[in-house]
């Protein structure tokens, strides 16, 4: 988070919402059906994760804008599929000015399919796996990462990942709803919450 996500913004439409999201209306559109809501889904969970490690040192428009391109090169982000991607694989992706060509972060997400195999054999679901770093924000502030963050980069990576360390943990934790860091007054936070009470932890 930068100066600008600690502020409220308000929308054409009325509604207040938090100030990363800015006007642009993909962004504001992730922010509002998306961003911080449950996640238990096994493919959705590896997607996020995989495009928080291409998102390293963009900003997260950028890979926003190129979700479907990345959606098509890794066949829906189904880590069995991924898991099978070859040297050919890598250099196709090199050559797919739809995504972001870049060999450490495609390499990676290639071996971070199979660690997800892994990974889902031994918790029975990925889901259940990073539920388990779920917790609440004590209050809205310029953090990168957390102690519930490290703790998860430091899980993964001592289970092979790569591009998992603390600040795209907490990202991805965010993201998922692992945590809720909309801000006090944001629309979408009241949403989140309740989606969150109604939500069932997988174990």
């Amino acid at each position: 988070m930068n100066a600008p996500s600690l502020r409220l913004l308000t929308g054409d439409d009325g509604r207040k919402r938090c100030g990363w999201c800015g006007a642009d209306p993909l962004y504001v559109g992730y922010h509002d059906t998306e961003w911080g809501f449950p996640v238990a889904d096994d493919t959705r969970l590896f997607e996020k994760i995989c495009l928080e490690g291409f998102q390293s040192g963009l900003s997260w428009l950028t890979i926003l804008k190129k979700r479907e391109n990345f959606r098509r090169a890794f066949k829906g982000f189904d880590p069995e599929k991924v898991a099978r991607f070859t040297t050919r694989s890598v250099e196709r992706l090199l050559a797919d000015a739809g995504i972001v060509r870049h060999r450490g972060k495609i390499e990676s997400t290639i071996n971070n399919a199979r660690r997800a195999l892994e990974l889902r054999d031994a918790c029975g679901s990925l889901a259940a796996f990073f539920w388990r770093y779920e917790g609440p924000r004590k209050f809205p502030g310029v953090l990168a990462m957390t102690d519930s963050s490290r703790a998860l980069s430091k899980d993964l990576k001592s289970r092979g990942w790569s591009f998992v360390g603390p600040t795209t943990a907490y990202a991805f934790m965010q993201a998922m709803g692992l945590t809720n860091d909309h801000l006090p007054g944001c629309a979408t936070r009241k949403l989140v919450t309740t989606a969150r009470r109604a939500f069932e932890p997988p174990s």
